[in-house]
């Protein structure tokens, strides 16, 4: 019995035709998305030098998953670009992207008014970072790498605080709250307290001793935030065990991001076909 066995030529050309048409689906794909709206990523801003460049680094590896999509950095205050002068630059469409976790103040009230008076960009706001796996996947690579060991997650003295802004806003507090219990299942059930450097309670001592009276004495604290700054720092300084760093560039924070935007992206696309055959009746 004989075998088939390609000849050379066969297998090159084999390997050129299939070369070609991943190039070509990579082509499109690179144009298409320079046709797709701009990714506004809005951050709050910061007098840390530090934090411009964290989310500049954030953005380059969204760019890495994302090639021929045009991403922008803007800062609520604080920080240029301003968020304001970069919509006033742009025409079409854009997507903005909170880099925050939770739905206060700034998403809710400071985002529509920069876009309300911005009336040539046709924009939506894309919901905030949290909670989601992606999101949490990151808070617990980042307490790992502070020293964070699997078999923390079972021991009956460990407990994390997860450290955030903080906001009046209830939806925001419920959302910090849920991103801290997927937090605590991520990390094998061990309590996580969620705690504010301002404008809410607890505050991050308050959240350590919460977790001492019930007897968890080492306490490591998670950082929900997405790159160095005052808060950041003040949290990290309280910790009486273990501090994780900001976020900053994670890769599942970057992933993260463009969900986000692709999120967005398909709700407008279904509310559009939703009155499209609302006219069609």
């Amino acid at each position: 019995m004989t075998t088939y066995e390609p000849d050379a030529d066969t297998s090159t050309a084999f390997d050129s035709t299939a070369a070609g048409m991943l190039g070509r689906i990579l082509a499109r794909r690179g144009a298409a998305d320079a046709y797709a709206p701009t990714l506004i990523a809005v951050g709050h801003g910061s007098r840390d030098p530090r934090a411009a460049a964290t989310l500049g680094a954030l953005l380059d590896r969204v760019r890495e998953l994302r090639p021929g999509l045009d991403v922008r950095l803007a800062h609520i205050e604080l920080n240029a670009p301003l968020l304001t002068d970069v919509l006033a630059d742009l025409t079409g469409d854009a997507v903005l992207v909170p880099l925050l976790f939770a739905p206060g103040y700034h998403v809710k009230h400071d985002l529509p008014a920069a876009l309300a008076a911005a009336p040539a960009l046709r924009a939506r706001i894309a919901a905030p970072l949290g909670p989601h796996p992606l999101l949490v996947e990151a808070l617990a690579d980042r307490l790992a790498e502070a020293g964070w060991a699997p078999e923390d997650g079972a021991s009956p003295a460990t407990g994390v605080v997860l450290a955030s802004a903080g906001s009046r806003d209830p939806d925001s507090a419920a959302d910090i709250r849920r991103i801290a219990a997927l937090l605590g299942e991520r990390l094998g059930g061990v309590p996580v307290l969620p705690a504010y450097t301002s404008a809410a309670a607890p505050t991050v001592p308050e959240a350590v001793r919460a977790l001492a009276a019930r007897g968890r004495h080492r306490v490591a604290v998670a950082s929900c935030f997405t790159a160095p700054g005052r808060f950041a720092a003040r949290a990290a300084a309280q910790a009486p065990w273990l501090a994780a760093a900001p976020l900053g560039p994670h890769p599942a924070l970057a992933r993260l991001v463009l969900h986000r935007y692709d999120e967005a992206l398909s709700g407008t696309r279904t509310r559009r076909r939703a009155a499209a055959l609302a006219v069609a009746r």
